[in-house]
């Protein structure tokens, strides 16, 4: 591993604002030296929610946006050398995941789009950028997503303790870390985002801030049920999802017939929604004896309560617990791949992503040194 400081920058589904993180990476530790969130414009999200929800754009229209957005991405990796006082040149590569716009891993021709152009944030910044992690992997026959558990495992796996590492970021995923075991993990289906899209449509805020509005309602069993019944949460692992299933349009579809329901009552069912679904398949992999908690789901303690109480018997912590700030482990995530890229080491796990074999993932955006 290409021994140095790394900057990781992540975006999310939920697209509450630019994550960008510092790390000395080296090939047996990923040390967090700073940390920076950077503000998404409304009007930038609100077009790339536009984009994701299925709504028809025109090339020049998703063109400007991938060039918006990487100009963001560079602003935010600036914020954070200002921040910390470094120069371009301490900095051995950016990793930049990119916007997810879609992701349709299935059908004749499997496709996953990432924007948020890494030539911009290369020319900006004047460092190397490592993106476009997700295809090689589609490429190689496999669901291009999660891509984190390969870096759960670097950091968190216990020689003798079976544990799950649970990103509820807007889709939720699942890392099982087993001794003597094939790292596992898949997409369970939505996390913070149906949650932040309702809130955001009936009272104009960006989230649920400590589950206050959830913690209002009750839940509507009926909805709930039929919520669960949809066929993505009966898939076999590998599997992965997005904002392009799960959105405001799957919700309505769910809400036909419950005109009358409170739309706190929707709001606390929808935080069940993505307890229930995460419980059932941490239990069905086998269950484990700690569930470890990253991404902005683990500061909502209605959902952190609702864990617990599905998942009698196993302990549910946040990886902070563990040494790990569970706000930047995504960044982190992809400051560690671009370092993998960088030094010709493979990033996927075929046993996650179904794909035939493990490869290298990204493309390289150099700079010339002066």
């Amino acid at each position: 591993m290409k021994s140095g400081r790394y900057i990781g920058v992540m975006s999310g589904t939920s697209l509450d604002g630019v994550d960008v993180v510092l790390a000395a990476i080296d090939e047996h530790t990923v040390a967090q030296q700073a940390s920076y969130c950077h503000p998404m414009p409304l009007t930038l999200k609100q077009a790339i929610l536009d984009v994701c929800q299925g709504q028809a754009v025109t090339l020049s229209t998703l063109g400007q946006l991938d060039t918006r957005l990487g100009k963001l991405f560079a602003e935010a990796v600036q914020m954070l050398l200002k921040q910390t006082e470094l120069d371009a040149s301490d900095i051995m590569a950016i990793g930049c995941h990119g916007q997810t716009v879609w992701h349709e891993p299935l059908g004749d021709a499997p496709c996953t789009l990432q924007i948020g152009d890494n030539n911009q944030i290369a020319a900006l910044t004047g460092i190397t950028t490592v993106g476009d992690f997700r295809r090689r992997d589609i490429a190689l026959g496999g669901q291009g997503a999660p891509l984190v558990p390969g870096f759960h495992y670097a950091l968190l796996m216990h020689p003798d303790e079976r544990r799950v590492v649970l990103n509820i970021g807007g889709i939720a995923n699942i890392s099982l870390l087993a001794p003597d075991c094939p790292v596992r993990g898949y997409d369970t289906g939505p996390g913070n985002m149906l949650l932040d899209a309702w809130i955001w449509r009936r009272q104009g805020q960006p989230y649920d801030k400590d589950a206050q509005w959830a913690a209002t309602g009750r839940v509507n069993i009926p909805l709930l049920r039929r919520m669960l019944a949809d066929p993505y949460f009966a898939l076999p692992a590998p599997k992965s999802t997005g904002r392009e299933y799960f959105n405001l349009g799957w919700l309505e579809k769910q809400l036909v017939g419950y005109g009358t329901l409170a739309p706190q009552d929707v709001q606390a069912t929808l935080a069940e929604l993505t307890a229930v679904s995460i419980a059932d398949q941490v239990l069905l992999t086998g269950g484990c004896e700690r569930v470890l908690v990253c991404g902005g789901g683990a500061r909502n303690p209605l959902l952190m309560a609702r864990l617990s109480a599905l998942m009698p018997g196993i302990e549910v912590n946040t990886t902070d617990e563990c040494g790990v700030n569970g706000d930047d482990m995504e960044a982190l995530a992809f400051a560690w791949l671009a370092a993998r890229t960088l030094s010709g080491l493979p990033g996927n796990l075929p046993s996650v992503t179904g794909a035939s074999k493990a490869t290298i993932l990204g493309a390289i955006f150099p700079v010339l040194n002066d």
